[in-house]
């Protein structure tokens, strides 16, 4: 680089929506009055990775944990200080990529769990993949705050699996309705707030009139991100 300004770079194009999400999510949080002034950004836009819910859970023997790798290690051999995956279920292998590069690795799951710890949260609904459901990813960080993780029931995790891997990984409307049947049985139990713990699922709340309240982990990687670099985040 040309500059010592610190690189950022993206794991990606898992999927390729989300990435596109986090991209404008750091380049709207930044602080900066002229293109100059925002951060240096190196994105990997990998789409091709095998899936990573179906490897997880046993469906399929196509392992996205050395595509991740090798993504990392060419972010690192192009310039970047520090790296973020904008991909929630990809942290069920966050220890392998950390542990394959020399450059700090954000982690979305534990960023998440820090803000909800500052907000007071205790008891929180988790919407997710499968994947990151049945590896207990969320639950292994936010115990360490003692706030306690809900899951939906058996019905609704596959209404939340219909709606991320048939309607928005699609590029077809999401069903708001069942969406929110999801949400209100999460409420029931308990839940103060309700973790949108799929990359792809802020991009469908965000546009929604009802609050959940919802926290989006991608916007937490952001502002972490641009902390990182040592820029200010918009509002704060």
């Amino acid at each position: 680089m040309l500059n010592n300004k610190p690189v950022l770079g993206i794991l990606g194009g898992l999927g390729p929506m989300a990435t596109a999400y986090f991209y404008e999510l750091v380049t709207g949080h930044t602080v900066a009055h002229a293109d100059s002034e925002h951060i240096d950004i190196v994105i990997s836009s990998h789409a091709s990775t095998p899936d990573r819910t179906a490897f997880i859970l046993g469906e399929s023997e196509d392992d996205p944990r050395e595509f991740m790798i090798e993504d990392a290690k060419r972010l690192q051999e192009w310039g970047c200080d520090f790296i973020a995956i904008p991909c929630n279920t990809a942290h069920y292998f966050y220890d392998s990529i950390a542990d394959n590069v020399s450059i700090p690795v954000l982690n979305i799951v534990e960023e998440t769990a820090k803000f909800l710890n500052d907000e007071g949260i205790k008891r929180v609904g988790l919407l997710a993949t499968d994947g990151t459901v049945c590896s207990h990813t969320y639950e292994k960080y936010l115990k360490k705050f003692g706030i306690e993780c809900i899951v939906p029931n058996p019905d609704d995790q596959k209404t939340v699996m219909h709606i991320i891997y048939d309607q928005i990984k699609e590029g077809r409307p999401a069903d708001i309705q069942a969406f929110y049947g999801v949400v209100n049985n999460l409420k029931e139990s308990g839940a103060q707030a309700l973790i949108l713990g799929c990359t792809e699922l802020p991009i469908v709340a965000d546009s929604l009139p009802v609050e959940g309240p919802f926290i989006d982990p991608t916007a937490e990687l952001a502002k972490a991100a641009i902390r990182f670099c040592g820029y200010g985040v918009r509002g704060e």
